[in-house]
């Protein structure tokens, strides 16, 4: 099988390159190489390498930056994601477009279902629910959309690597607790989407997010207790808790957003609780 995976530079494109089975092959494309808002060099890459699935890890990221590059985002979180679906249905591929949990308002007290209604707050979830949207009704029977959530992972830039940067120059970190969601390694996400990758009859919208439940003061107390075990910073670190009202914002994020992911029950694998997932990229960064 042939599989041409997009924002191949990113957290999850580097775990899916680092992560693949040995009998797929894998064609990896950074921003460098293929800019998915350029539709007619997303076309022509796609029609030379004629894979059997594309998996889309390229997005617009940064949440707060969006909110004064409204259309950048746009283009390449909805533009972009509707530029692949038209590539992959002229060549008969499948696509695998990787979303958020910020398409959700967060006014929910359970975890979001797939089918659960949007209502993102900020520009970024309003363009990853637009290219959602764009990539199902492009490709209805051949895309698969895997919302997932606080992504992290050894490098890159993540909430794990700036917690341990101001724990380290600061030695402290003030962090909201009224915002619940779960933190999930971007290993985790691309084995999950490699056994999606497996079982060409899964379509439509699934979650996937390592297991269990936390704010982003829970999810700091952690990594500075995990770190603290590997001597990667004092245990001295004091980490303090704070509202999202004493640490206002560019874009508004949503106060719940843990997902429901239930659906990938075919996958026949139980997420890793978040902690466990966190040990192991903080012992990545102590062996590096």
């Amino acid at each position: 099988m042939r599989v041409l995976i997009t924002g191949a530079g990113g957290q999850v494109g580097r775990a899916l390159l680092e992560s693949a089975p040995g009998e797929v092959q894998i064609l990896g494309q950074t921003h460098k190489e293929l800019d998915i808002v350029d539709a007619r060099a997303v076309v022509a890459r796609v029609a030379e390498i004629r894979p059997d699935a594309i998996v889309n890890a390229a997005a617009y990221t940064a949440v707060d930056r969006a909110q004064a590059e409204s259309e950048l985002a746009r283009r390449i979180n909805t533009e972009g994601a509707r530029n692949l679906a038209k590539a992959a249905a002229e060549v008969g591929a499948r696509l695998i477009h990787l979303s958020t949990d910020f398409v959700f308002g967060g006014n929910s007290s359970t975890p979001y279902r797939p089918d659960s209604p949007t209502g993102p707050l900020n520009v970024y979830g309003l363009t990853k629910r637009d290219g959602e949207d764009a990539v199902l009704r492009t490709l209805p029977d051949k895309a698969l959309v895997l919302r997932t959530a606080w992504v992290y992972s050894a490098m890159g830039s993540n909430f794990v690597r700036t917690m341990l940067r101001v724990m380290r120059s600061n030695g402290a970190v003030r962090v909201v607790t009224d915002q619940v969601g779960t933190p999930t390694s971007a290993r985790s996400v691309a084995e999950a989407i490699w056994k999606i990758v497996a079982l060409p009859e899964l379509n439509g919208v699934h979650h996937w997010t390592d297991a269990g439940v936390a704010s982003w003061y829970d999810f700091a107390v952690a990594i500075a207790e995990e770190a603290a075990q590997l001597r990667l910073v004092s245990p001295q670190v004091c980490v303090a808790p704070i509202t999202t009202h004493q640490y206002p914002t560019a874009a508004l994020r949503p106060k719940f957003s843990v997902l429901d992911c239930s659906s990938l029950a075919a996958l026949r694998t139980n997420p890793v609780h978040w902690r466990m997932r966190l040990r192991g990229v903080l012992g990545e960064m102590k062996d590096g």
